[in-house]
């Protein structure tokens, strides 16, 4: 078996008590959070937005393969590319694939195939997930990919609201123009594309309930 380097684990303890408090705070905190789909063209600063990347690169992964690429883009020409591709399989989508129940269901949310946002935010995010490496021109297989990335997606979202700004879970699909526009290799694949800034001033989101604790956990016993 091959052999690993371990180190003393140093993480933050606390008494129950503030343990207790901590959670309570934290899950009010990101109860708060909302997905927005109107933005300030308002700058964020790059080293900001670093870092939340950073933050997401600390997800756990299988076999600890991080397979994962954050594109991060603010060039208006890749932004407008990406809003006229985006566009384009979303009106397809609206006009045709989607079924009429789903439809139905995105009517609470205001939403259509318009995605002005995708030029206005200062940031856009692009996760790509990698079902492989390439070393020297060898394929090397990744582990509980999708997992992993989604892992890596969820710690992103958690930190940009962390950071005070705002974000939306944005899935144009069929992805693969991301693919082609950022010009990513053969071994990634678009997973997710995530617009970051500050919300515009006034803009409303859906006045939405989340499931309470007694709808989403079982306890045995």
């Amino acid at each position: 078996m091959k052999s690993s380097s371990f180190i003393p684990y140093s993480g933050p303890q606390f008494e129950e008590q503030e343990m207790v408090e901590r959670a309570e705070h934290f899950y009010k905190y990101m109860n708060k959070r909302r997905s927005v789909r109107e933005y300030s063209d308002k700058p964020v600063p790059r080293e900001l937005v670093e870092h939340l990347i950073l933050t997401a690169g600390t997800a756990p992964s299988g076999a600890h393969k991080q397979p994962w690429t954050f594109c991060l883009v603010s060039d208006p020409e890749i932004k407008k590319a990406i809003r006229i591709a985006a566009e384009e399989e979303e009106y397809e989508n609206y006009n045709g694939r989607m079924s009429e129940s789903w439809k139905q269901d995105l009517e609470p949310f205001a939403t259509d195939w318009h995605k002005p946002f995708l030029e206005i935010a200062p940031w856009l995010i692009v996760i790509f997930k990698k079902p492989y490496d390439l070393i020297n021109g060898e394929k090397h297989k990744n582990y509980y990919v999708n997992e992993s990335v989604g892992l890596a997606a969820g710690f992103l979202i958690s930190a940009i609201h962390q950071a005070g700004l705002v974000t939306l879970t944005h899935t144009p699909s069929p992805m693969n123009f991301l693919q082609d526009i950022l010009k990513r290799p053969e071994n990634e694949r678009a997973f997710l594309l995530l617009p970051v800034g500050y919300p515009k001033e006034g803009v409303e989101v859906p006045n939405l309930d989340r499931k309470g604790l007694n709808e989403i956990m079982v306890s045995y016993p």
